[in-house]
Protein backbone atom coordinates (compact mmCIF):
# COMPACT_ATOMS: atom_id res chain seq x y z
CA UNK A 1 0.00 0.00 0.00
CA UNK A 2 1.31 3.45 -0.89
CA UNK A 3 0.12 6.85 0.25
CA UNK A 4 1.10 8.78 -2.90
CA UNK A 5 1.51 11.88 -0.79
CA UNK A 6 2.50 15.17 -2.31
CA UNK A 7 5.37 17.13 -0.81
CA UNK A 8 2.88 19.48 0.86
CA UNK A 9 0.91 16.54 2.29
CA UNK A 10 4.07 14.93 3.61
CA UNK A 11 4.89 18.14 5.44
CA UNK A 12 1.40 18.33 6.89
CA UNK A 13 1.31 14.74 8.13
CA UNK A 14 4.91 14.57 9.38
CA UNK A 15 4.24 15.99 12.89
CA UNK A 16 1.65 13.26 13.54
CA UNK A 17 3.50 10.11 12.44
CA UNK A 18 6.94 8.76 13.26
CA UNK A 19 7.64 7.86 9.60
CA UNK A 20 6.02 9.44 6.54
CA UNK A 21 7.20 6.68 4.15
CA UNK A 22 7.52 3.27 5.75
CA UNK A 23 4.79 0.68 6.36
CA UNK A 24 5.31 0.72 10.13
CA UNK A 25 4.89 3.91 12.13
CA UNK A 26 3.40 5.29 15.31
CA UNK A 27 0.96 8.14 15.79
CA UNK A 28 2.19 11.19 17.69
CA UNK A 29 0.83 14.55 18.84
CA UNK A 30 -2.79 13.42 18.53
CA UNK A 31 -5.50 13.17 21.20
CA UNK A 32 -6.29 9.62 22.28
CA UNK A 33 -9.80 9.97 20.94
CA UNK A 34 -8.44 10.75 17.46
CA UNK A 35 -6.08 7.77 17.50
CA UNK A 36 -8.99 5.51 18.31
CA UNK A 37 -11.23 7.07 15.68
CA UNK A 38 -8.53 6.67 13.04
CA UNK A 39 -8.30 2.96 13.76
CA UNK A 40 -12.08 2.69 13.75
CA UNK A 41 -12.13 4.20 10.23
CA UNK A 42 -9.14 2.07 9.27
CA UNK A 43 -11.20 -1.11 9.48
CA UNK A 44 -13.83 0.28 7.14
CA UNK A 45 -11.78 2.15 4.54
CA UNK A 46 -9.45 1.16 1.68
CA UNK A 47 -7.28 4.19 2.43
CA UNK A 48 -3.96 4.11 4.25
CA UNK A 49 -3.85 5.55 7.77
CA UNK A 50 -1.85 8.58 6.71
CA UNK A 51 -4.32 9.27 3.90
CA UNK A 52 -7.24 8.96 6.31
CA UNK A 53 -5.55 11.37 8.68
CA UNK A 54 -5.07 13.92 5.91
CA UNK A 55 -8.44 13.53 4.25
CA UNK A 56 -10.74 13.25 7.25
CA UNK A 57 -9.06 14.58 10.38
CA UNK A 58 -6.44 17.23 9.60
CA UNK A 59 -7.75 20.69 8.68
CA UNK A 60 -6.39 21.89 5.31
CA UNK A 61 -4.09 24.39 7.01
CA UNK A 62 -3.34 22.50 10.21
CA UNK A 63 -0.71 24.24 12.30
CA UNK A 64 2.21 22.34 13.75
CA UNK A 65 1.26 20.75 17.08
CA UNK A 66 2.13 22.65 20.22
CA UNK A 67 1.52 19.86 22.69
CA UNK A 68 -2.10 19.25 23.62
CA UNK A 69 -3.37 19.10 20.06
CA UNK A 70 -7.08 19.13 19.28
CA UNK A 71 -6.42 17.93 15.73
CA UNK A 72 -9.42 16.07 14.38
CA UNK A 73 -11.21 15.89 17.72
CA UNK A 74 -14.54 17.17 16.38
CA UNK A 75 -14.46 14.66 13.54
CA UNK A 76 -13.57 11.85 15.94
CA UNK A 77 -16.35 12.74 18.36
CA UNK A 78 -18.88 12.69 15.54
CA UNK A 79 -17.68 9.29 14.36
CA UNK A 80 -17.85 7.75 17.83
CA UNK A 81 -21.30 9.20 18.43
CA UNK A 82 -22.54 7.58 15.24
CA UNK A 83 -20.79 4.21 15.63
CA UNK A 84 -21.43 3.76 19.36
CA UNK A 85 -24.84 5.34 19.78
CA UNK A 86 -26.43 4.46 16.44
CA UNK A 87 -24.77 1.18 15.48
CA UNK A 88 -23.79 -0.17 18.88
CA UNK A 89 -20.36 -1.26 17.62
CA UNK A 90 -18.63 -1.53 21.01
CA UNK A 91 -15.31 -2.71 19.57
CA UNK A 92 -14.36 0.83 18.52
CA UNK A 93 -14.48 1.83 22.21
CA UNK A 94 -11.34 -0.32 22.65
CA UNK A 95 -9.35 1.98 20.38
CA UNK A 96 -8.80 4.91 22.72
CA UNK A 97 -7.81 5.04 26.33
CA UNK A 98 -6.95 7.28 29.24
CA UNK A 99 -4.91 7.36 32.43
CA UNK A 100 -6.89 8.05 35.59
CA UNK A 101 -5.61 8.53 39.14
CA UNK A 102 -7.90 7.67 42.05
CA UNK A 103 -6.36 8.89 45.27
CA UNK A 104 -7.44 8.14 48.82
CA UNK A 105 -9.50 5.07 47.87
CA UNK A 106 -10.32 2.62 50.65
CA UNK A 107 -9.09 -0.94 50.30
CA UNK A 108 -12.70 -1.93 49.61
CA UNK A 109 -12.92 0.54 46.74
CA UNK A 110 -9.60 -0.56 45.24
CA UNK A 111 -11.04 -4.06 44.74
CA UNK A 112 -14.10 -2.59 43.03
CA UNK A 113 -11.86 -0.58 40.71
CA UNK A 114 -9.58 -3.52 39.94
CA UNK A 115 -12.28 -6.08 39.21
CA UNK A 116 -12.24 -5.76 35.41
CA UNK A 117 -9.90 -7.88 33.32
CA UNK A 118 -9.08 -5.57 30.43
CA UNK A 119 -7.31 -2.71 32.20
CA UNK A 120 -3.99 -1.97 33.87
CA UNK A 121 -3.78 -1.03 37.54
CA UNK A 122 -1.07 0.17 39.89
CA UNK A 123 -1.79 0.45 43.61
CA UNK A 124 0.25 1.74 46.53
CA UNK A 125 1.99 -1.10 48.33
CA UNK A 126 1.70 -1.75 52.05
CA UNK A 127 5.16 -3.33 51.79
CA UNK A 128 7.00 -0.16 50.83
CA UNK A 129 4.86 2.61 52.34
CA UNK A 130 4.52 3.04 56.09
CA UNK A 131 1.02 4.10 56.96
CA UNK A 132 1.64 5.30 60.49
CA UNK A 133 1.80 8.98 59.56
CA UNK A 134 -1.05 11.45 60.10
CA UNK A 135 -1.42 13.84 57.15
CA UNK A 136 -3.71 16.64 58.31
CA UNK A 137 -3.66 15.19 61.81
CA UNK A 138 -5.55 11.98 60.94
CA UNK A 139 -4.59 8.46 59.99
CA UNK A 140 -5.18 7.50 56.36
CA UNK A 141 -8.50 5.70 56.43
CA UNK A 142 -11.91 6.27 54.89
CA UNK A 143 -14.63 7.70 57.09
CA UNK A 144 -18.09 6.84 55.70
CA UNK A 145 -20.47 9.76 56.15
CA UNK A 146 -23.46 7.59 57.06
CA UNK A 147 -21.59 5.89 59.91
CA UNK A 148 -20.09 9.11 61.27
CA UNK A 149 -23.55 10.70 61.28
CA UNK A 150 -24.58 8.21 63.98
CA UNK A 151 -23.12 9.62 67.25
CA UNK A 152 -22.50 6.29 68.98
CA UNK A 153 -21.39 4.22 65.98
CA UNK A 154 -19.38 7.09 64.52
CA UNK A 155 -17.40 7.46 67.73
CA UNK A 156 -16.85 3.70 67.98
CA UNK A 157 -15.71 3.62 64.35
CA UNK A 158 -13.01 6.29 64.69
CA UNK A 159 -11.82 5.09 68.10
CA UNK A 160 -11.50 1.46 66.98
CA UNK A 161 -9.73 2.16 63.71
CA UNK A 162 -7.47 4.73 65.35
CA UNK A 163 -6.53 2.02 67.86
CA UNK A 164 -5.68 -0.40 65.04
CA UNK A 165 -3.42 2.22 63.44
CA UNK A 166 -1.90 3.08 66.83
CA UNK A 167 -1.03 -0.58 67.36
CA UNK A 168 0.43 -0.80 63.84
CA UNK A 169 2.60 2.27 64.49
CA UNK A 170 3.78 1.03 67.90
CA UNK A 171 4.70 -2.45 66.68
CA UNK A 172 6.72 -1.42 63.61
CA UNK A 173 9.97 -0.58 65.47
CA UNK A 174 9.57 -3.67 67.66
CA UNK A 175 9.11 -5.90 64.62
CA UNK A 176 12.07 -4.28 62.82
CA UNK A 177 14.23 -4.90 65.90
CA UNK A 178 13.14 -8.54 66.08
CA UNK A 179 13.73 -9.22 62.38
CA UNK A 180 17.07 -7.43 62.46
CA UNK A 181 18.22 -10.21 64.75
CA UNK A 182 16.76 -12.93 62.52
CA UNK A 183 17.65 -11.86 58.97
CA UNK A 184 21.11 -13.19 58.10
CA UNK A 185 23.94 -10.76 57.66
CA UNK A 186 27.10 -11.32 55.69
CA UNK A 187 29.82 -9.14 54.16
CA UNK A 188 28.50 -9.70 50.61
CA UNK A 189 25.11 -8.16 51.39
CA UNK A 190 25.01 -4.35 50.99
CA UNK A 191 23.77 -2.78 54.26
CA UNK A 192 21.17 -0.69 52.41
CA UNK A 193 19.71 -3.81 50.80
CA UNK A 194 19.51 -5.60 54.13
CA UNK A 195 17.85 -2.61 55.78
CA UNK A 196 15.20 -2.43 53.04
CA UNK A 197 14.56 -6.15 53.26
CA UNK A 198 14.09 -6.02 57.04
CA UNK A 199 11.74 -3.03 56.79
CA UNK A 200 9.68 -4.65 54.00
CA UNK A 201 9.44 -7.88 56.00
CA UNK A 202 8.27 -5.97 59.08
CA UNK A 203 5.61 -4.08 57.15
CA UNK A 204 4.46 -7.35 55.55
CA UNK A 205 4.12 -8.97 58.95
CA UNK A 206 2.11 -6.08 60.38
CA UNK A 207 -0.10 -5.17 57.43
CA UNK A 208 -2.81 -7.37 58.91
CA UNK A 209 -3.49 -4.63 61.48
CA UNK A 210 -4.64 -2.26 58.73
CA UNK A 211 -8.42 -2.12 58.35
CA UNK A 212 -10.07 -2.34 54.93
CA UNK A 213 -10.87 1.37 55.39
CA UNK A 214 -7.16 2.13 54.86
CA UNK A 215 -6.69 4.52 51.96
CA UNK A 216 -4.46 3.95 48.93
CA UNK A 217 -3.79 5.64 45.62
CA UNK A 218 -4.61 3.75 42.43
CA UNK A 219 -3.49 4.46 38.88
CA UNK A 220 -5.58 3.05 36.03
CA UNK A 221 -4.96 2.88 32.29
CA UNK A 222 -7.84 1.44 30.29
CA UNK A 223 -9.70 1.63 27.04
CA UNK A 224 -12.97 3.50 26.77
CA UNK A 225 -14.81 0.18 26.74
CA UNK A 226 -13.11 -1.02 29.93
CA UNK A 227 -13.80 2.27 31.69
CA UNK A 228 -17.47 2.19 30.69
CA UNK A 229 -17.88 -1.33 32.08
CA UNK A 230 -16.12 -0.26 35.28
CA UNK A 231 -18.32 2.81 35.72
CA UNK A 232 -21.54 0.87 35.20
CA UNK A 233 -20.41 -1.69 37.81
CA UNK A 234 -19.73 1.18 40.18
CA UNK A 235 -23.23 2.58 39.62
CA UNK A 236 -24.59 -0.79 40.77
CA UNK A 237 -22.33 -1.09 43.82
CA UNK A 238 -23.94 -1.13 47.29
CA UNK A 239 -20.92 0.86 48.52
CA UNK A 240 -21.63 4.62 48.50
CA UNK A 241 -17.91 5.33 48.16
CA UNK A 242 -17.84 3.36 44.91
CA UNK A 243 -20.85 5.16 43.46
CA UNK A 244 -19.42 8.57 44.36
CA UNK A 245 -16.03 7.66 42.92
CA UNK A 246 -17.68 6.45 39.72
CA UNK A 247 -19.43 9.79 39.27
CA UNK A 248 -16.13 11.65 39.76
CA UNK A 249 -14.32 9.37 37.31
CA UNK A 250 -17.01 9.84 34.66
CA UNK A 251 -16.77 13.60 35.05
CA UNK A 252 -12.99 13.55 34.56
CA UNK A 253 -12.99 11.02 31.73
CA UNK A 254 -15.42 13.19 29.80
CA UNK A 255 -12.76 15.88 29.84
CA UNK A 256 -10.29 13.72 27.89
CA UNK A 257 -12.25 11.09 25.88
CA UNK A 258 -15.87 12.26 26.09
CA UNK A 259 -17.06 10.41 22.99
CA UNK A 260 -16.73 7.03 24.72
CA UNK A 261 -19.19 7.85 27.50
CA UNK A 262 -22.31 9.08 25.75
CA UNK A 263 -24.26 6.03 27.02
CA UNK A 264 -22.71 5.44 30.42
CA UNK A 265 -25.20 7.29 32.63
CA UNK A 266 -28.15 7.40 30.23
CA UNK A 267 -31.19 5.97 32.05
CA UNK A 268 -32.04 3.74 29.09
CA UNK A 269 -28.49 2.39 28.59
CA UNK A 270 -25.86 2.38 31.35
CA UNK A 271 -28.43 3.22 34.01
CA UNK A 272 -30.66 0.35 32.92
CA UNK A 273 -27.73 -2.08 32.99
CA UNK A 274 -26.73 -0.94 36.50
CA UNK A 275 -30.31 -1.45 37.70
CA UNK A 276 -30.27 -4.91 36.12
CA UNK A 277 -27.11 -5.85 38.06
CA UNK A 278 -28.51 -4.44 41.32
CA UNK A 279 -31.79 -6.32 40.93
CA UNK A 280 -30.00 -9.59 40.18
CA UNK A 281 -27.68 -9.21 43.17
CA UNK A 282 -30.63 -8.60 45.49
CA UNK A 283 -32.58 -11.54 44.04
CA UNK A 284 -29.68 -13.96 44.34
CA UNK A 285 -29.00 -12.87 47.94
CA UNK A 286 -32.66 -13.51 48.82
CA UNK A 287 -32.84 -16.92 47.16
CA UNK A 288 -29.51 -17.98 48.67
CA UNK A 289 -30.71 -17.20 52.18
CA UNK A 290 -34.01 -18.95 51.55
CA UNK A 291 -32.40 -22.12 50.23
CA UNK A 292 -29.17 -22.35 52.25
CA UNK A 293 -30.07 -20.43 55.40
CA UNK A 294 -27.75 -18.32 57.53
CA UNK A 295 -24.09 -19.38 57.41
CA UNK A 296 -22.16 -20.15 60.60
CA UNK A 297 -20.20 -17.25 62.01
CA UNK A 298 -16.98 -19.29 62.25
CA UNK A 299 -15.65 -21.78 59.76
CA UNK A 300 -12.63 -24.05 59.75
CA UNK A 301 -11.16 -26.06 56.95
CA UNK A 302 -8.18 -26.31 54.65
CA UNK A 303 -6.73 -23.06 53.38
CA UNK A 304 -6.66 -24.36 49.80
CA UNK A 305 -8.99 -27.01 48.41
CA UNK A 306 -8.95 -28.39 44.86
CA UNK A 307 -12.68 -28.48 44.17
CA UNK A 308 -12.74 -29.49 40.52
CA UNK A 309 -10.35 -30.73 37.84
CA UNK A 310 -10.39 -32.82 34.65
CA UNK A 311 -9.55 -36.46 35.28
CA UNK A 312 -8.03 -36.61 31.78
CA UNK A 313 -6.71 -33.05 31.95
CA UNK A 314 -3.09 -34.01 31.45
CA UNK A 315 -4.01 -36.04 28.35
CA UNK A 316 -5.91 -33.01 27.02
CA UNK A 317 -2.81 -30.85 27.35
CA UNK A 318 -0.63 -33.50 25.70
CA UNK A 319 -3.13 -33.78 22.84
CA UNK A 320 -3.14 -30.03 22.25
CA UNK A 321 0.67 -30.02 22.30
CA UNK A 322 0.76 -32.73 19.62
CA UNK A 323 -2.20 -31.65 17.48
CA UNK A 324 -0.76 -28.65 15.52
CA UNK A 325 1.92 -30.85 13.88
CA UNK A 326 -0.21 -33.99 13.57
CA UNK A 327 -2.35 -33.27 10.53
CA UNK A 328 -5.10 -35.22 12.34
CA UNK A 329 -8.46 -34.38 13.85
CA UNK A 330 -8.33 -33.32 17.49
CA UNK A 331 -10.61 -36.17 18.55
CA UNK A 332 -8.16 -38.74 17.13
CA UNK A 333 -5.17 -37.06 18.77
CA UNK A 334 -6.98 -37.00 22.10
CA UNK A 335 -7.70 -40.73 21.91
CA UNK A 336 -4.04 -41.38 21.17
CA UNK A 337 -2.93 -39.16 24.05
CA UNK A 338 -5.23 -40.95 26.49
CA UNK A 339 -3.53 -44.26 25.60
CA UNK A 340 -0.04 -42.92 26.31
CA UNK A 341 1.81 -43.82 29.49
CA UNK A 342 2.70 -41.25 32.15
CA UNK A 343 6.27 -41.48 30.92
CA UNK A 344 5.13 -40.52 27.41
CA UNK A 345 3.06 -37.64 28.81
CA UNK A 346 6.13 -36.37 30.61
CA UNK A 347 8.26 -36.69 27.47
CA UNK A 348 5.76 -34.77 25.32
CA UNK A 349 5.37 -31.95 27.82
CA UNK A 350 9.11 -31.80 28.47
CA UNK A 351 9.63 -31.22 24.74
CA UNK A 352 6.77 -28.71 24.63
CA UNK A 353 8.03 -26.75 27.64
CA UNK A 354 11.69 -26.93 26.68
CA UNK A 355 14.58 -25.51 28.67
CA UNK A 356 13.22 -22.40 30.37
CA UNK A 357 15.81 -19.86 31.44
CA UNK A 358 13.42 -18.14 33.87
CA UNK A 359 9.75 -18.12 34.80
CA UNK A 360 8.95 -15.39 32.26
CA UNK A 361 9.53 -17.89 29.45
CA UNK A 362 6.04 -19.34 29.58
CA UNK A 363 4.89 -22.52 27.82
CA UNK A 364 2.34 -22.27 25.01
CA UNK A 365 -1.43 -22.46 24.80
CA UNK A 366 -1.71 -26.23 24.91
CA UNK A 367 -1.73 -25.81 28.70
CA UNK A 368 -5.01 -23.94 28.38
CA UNK A 369 -6.77 -27.22 27.50
CA UNK A 370 -7.49 -28.15 31.12
CA UNK A 371 -8.70 -26.21 34.15
CA UNK A 372 -8.60 -26.31 37.95
CA UNK A 373 -11.01 -24.79 40.46
CA UNK A 374 -9.55 -23.94 43.86
CA UNK A 375 -11.42 -22.72 46.92
CA UNK A 376 -9.16 -20.62 49.12
CA UNK A 377 -9.58 -19.29 52.64
CA UNK A 378 -6.82 -16.87 53.55
CA UNK A 379 -6.28 -13.41 54.97
CA UNK A 380 -7.68 -10.43 53.07
CA UNK A 381 -4.21 -9.00 52.52
CA UNK A 382 -3.20 -12.06 50.50
CA UNK A 383 -6.54 -12.04 48.67
CA UNK A 384 -5.80 -8.48 47.50
CA UNK A 385 -2.60 -9.76 45.88
CA UNK A 386 -4.13 -12.89 44.35
CA UNK A 387 -7.14 -10.96 43.04
CA UNK A 388 -4.81 -9.09 40.68
CA UNK A 389 -4.53 -12.22 38.52
CA UNK A 390 -7.26 -11.40 36.05
CA UNK A 391 -6.65 -14.11 33.45
CA UNK A 392 -8.80 -16.45 35.49
CA UNK A 393 -12.29 -16.56 36.97
CA UNK A 394 -12.44 -15.33 40.56
CA UNK A 395 -15.48 -15.11 42.82
CA UNK A 396 -15.35 -13.93 46.41
CA UNK A 397 -17.72 -13.92 49.34
CA UNK A 398 -18.22 -10.60 51.17
CA UNK A 399 -15.45 -9.49 53.51
CA UNK A 400 -16.57 -10.14 57.09
CA UNK A 401 -15.01 -10.94 60.45
CA UNK A 402 -16.82 -14.28 60.57
CA UNK A 403 -13.92 -16.51 59.51
CA UNK A 404 -11.52 -15.22 62.15
CA UNK A 405 -8.06 -13.83 61.56
CA UNK A 406 -4.49 -15.06 61.21
CA UNK A 407 -1.53 -14.02 63.33
CA UNK A 408 1.69 -14.18 61.27
CA UNK A 409 4.40 -16.44 62.77
CA UNK A 410 6.82 -13.49 62.78
CA UNK A 411 4.45 -11.60 65.09
CA UNK A 412 4.22 -14.59 67.42
CA UNK A 413 7.99 -15.10 67.39
CA UNK A 414 8.48 -11.42 68.28
CA UNK A 415 6.18 -11.78 71.32
CA UNK A 416 3.64 -9.32 69.90
CA UNK A 417 0.69 -11.68 69.40
CA UNK A 418 -1.35 -10.39 72.35
CA UNK A 419 -1.30 -6.75 71.23
CA UNK A 420 -1.87 -7.78 67.62
CA UNK A 421 -4.84 -9.97 68.61
CA UNK A 422 -6.37 -7.28 70.83
CA UNK A 423 -6.56 -4.88 67.90
CA UNK A 424 -8.12 -7.60 65.72
CA UNK A 425 -10.75 -8.36 68.37
CA UNK A 426 -11.75 -4.69 68.62
CA UNK A 427 -12.14 -4.41 64.85
CA UNK A 428 -14.24 -7.60 64.75
CA UNK A 429 -16.45 -6.19 67.50
CA UNK A 430 -16.92 -2.97 65.50
CA UNK A 431 -17.87 -5.01 62.45
CA UNK A 432 -20.56 -6.75 64.50
CA UNK A 433 -21.91 -3.38 65.67
CA UNK A 434 -22.10 -2.02 62.11
CA UNK A 435 -23.35 -4.98 60.08
CA UNK A 436 -27.04 -4.61 61.00
CA UNK A 437 -27.48 -0.90 60.25
CA UNK A 438 -24.68 -0.40 57.71
CA UNK A 439 -24.08 -3.73 55.96
CA UNK A 440 -22.09 -2.21 53.08
CA UNK A 441 -19.92 -0.02 55.33
CA UNK A 442 -19.34 -2.68 58.01
CA UNK A 443 -16.51 -4.24 56.00
CA UNK A 444 -14.42 -1.09 56.44
CA UNK A 445 -13.79 -2.29 60.01
CA UNK A 446 -12.45 -5.69 58.94
CA UNK A 447 -8.66 -5.88 58.86
CA UNK A 448 -6.31 -7.32 56.28
CA UNK A 449 -5.61 -10.18 58.72
CA UNK A 450 -9.21 -11.41 58.66
CA UNK A 451 -9.93 -14.39 56.45
CA UNK A 452 -12.03 -14.33 53.30
CA UNK A 453 -13.27 -17.24 51.20
CA UNK A 454 -12.98 -17.14 47.41
CA UNK A 455 -12.67 -19.42 44.39
CA UNK A 456 -10.17 -19.28 41.54
CA UNK A 457 -10.80 -21.19 38.33
CA UNK A 458 -7.82 -21.20 35.98
CA UNK A 459 -6.35 -23.17 33.12
CA UNK A 460 -3.01 -24.92 33.58
CA UNK A 461 -1.11 -22.21 31.72
CA UNK A 462 -2.34 -19.51 34.10
CA UNK A 463 -1.67 -21.89 37.01
CA UNK A 464 1.98 -22.07 35.92
CA UNK A 465 2.21 -18.28 35.87
CA UNK A 466 0.42 -17.73 39.19
CA UNK A 467 2.07 -20.52 41.15
CA UNK A 468 5.60 -19.73 40.00
CA UNK A 469 5.21 -15.99 40.56
CA UNK A 470 3.48 -16.16 43.94
CA UNK A 471 5.80 -18.82 45.38
CA UNK A 472 8.94 -16.70 45.02
CA UNK A 473 10.96 -15.98 48.19
CA UNK A 474 10.29 -12.25 48.05
CA UNK A 475 6.53 -12.86 48.17
CA UNK A 476 4.27 -12.54 51.20
CA UNK A 477 4.18 -15.61 53.44
CA UNK A 478 0.45 -16.25 53.05
CA UNK A 479 0.13 -16.23 49.30
CA UNK A 480 3.38 -18.18 48.99
CA UNK A 481 1.73 -20.90 51.06
CA UNK A 482 -1.39 -20.77 48.86
CA UNK A 483 0.68 -21.10 45.67
CA UNK A 484 2.78 -23.95 47.06
CA UNK A 485 -0.35 -25.83 48.14
CA UNK A 486 -1.94 -25.37 44.70
CA UNK A 487 1.14 -26.95 43.16
CA UNK A 488 0.98 -29.90 45.56
CA UNK A 489 -2.72 -30.48 44.84
CA UNK A 490 -2.18 -30.47 41.08
CA UNK A 491 0.57 -33.04 41.47
CA UNK A 492 -0.90 -35.27 44.19
CA UNK A 493 -4.69 -34.86 44.15
CA UNK A 494 -5.29 -34.30 40.44
CA UNK A 495 -2.42 -36.64 39.58
CA UNK A 496 -1.20 -34.29 36.84
CA UNK A 497 2.45 -35.04 37.50
CA UNK A 498 3.77 -33.90 34.12
CA UNK A 499 1.93 -30.58 34.39
CA UNK A 500 3.32 -30.07 37.89
CA UNK A 501 6.80 -30.87 36.56
CA UNK A 502 6.39 -28.13 33.94
CA UNK A 503 6.31 -25.60 36.80
CA UNK A 504 10.08 -25.58 37.06
CA UNK A 505 10.30 -22.28 38.95
CA UNK A 506 8.07 -23.09 41.91
CA UNK A 507 9.99 -22.10 45.03
CA UNK A 508 9.47 -24.04 48.28
CA UNK A 509 12.29 -22.49 50.27
CA UNK A 510 11.62 -20.75 53.57
CA UNK A 511 14.19 -17.95 53.66
CA UNK A 512 14.30 -15.91 56.84
CA UNK A 513 15.26 -12.83 54.83
CA UNK A 514 12.20 -12.67 52.62
CA UNK A 515 13.14 -10.00 50.08
CA UNK A 516 16.85 -9.96 50.93
CA UNK A 517 18.03 -11.55 47.67
CA UNK A 518 15.83 -9.26 45.56
CA UNK A 519 16.95 -6.16 47.47
CA UNK A 520 20.59 -7.22 47.10
CA UNK A 521 20.18 -7.55 43.33
CA UNK A 522 18.51 -4.13 43.20
CA UNK A 523 21.29 -2.52 45.24
CA UNK A 524 23.95 -4.10 43.04
CA UNK A 525 22.25 -2.80 39.89
CA UNK A 526 21.88 0.64 41.47
CA UNK A 527 25.58 0.79 42.38
CA UNK A 528 26.45 -0.34 38.85
CA UNK A 529 24.45 2.54 37.37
Amino acid sequence: MTDDLTAEERDRVAPYVTDVDGPVFALTNLPEVVKGALFARYSRSPKSLRRLLLDEFLPPQAAAPTGAADTGAAKADALYDRVLAEYGDDSVAQLGGAHIAVEGASNLLTKVLEWGRIASYLEQSTRYIRLDDKPGGEYRYYRPAAVLADPALGKAYTQTIDHAFDTYAELIPLMVEHLDGVVPSDPDTPPAARERAVRAHALDALRGLLPAATRANVGIFASGQAFEAMLIRMQASPLPEARECGEAMLRELRKVIPAFFTRTDRPDRGGRYARYMQANADAVAEVTERILGTPPREADGPDVRLVDFDLDGEAYVVAHALWPNSGMALEDVRRAAEDLSPTDHAAVLAAYVGDRADRRERPGRAFEATTYTFEVVCDYGAYRDLQRHRMLTLQAQPLTADLGYDIPPEVQDAGLADRYGAAQARCAELFGMLRERFPAEASYAVTLAHRIRFTMQMNAREAIHLIELRSQPQGHTTYRRVAQEMHRLIREEAGHTAIAEAMTFVDRSAPAAGRLAAETRQETRSQGR
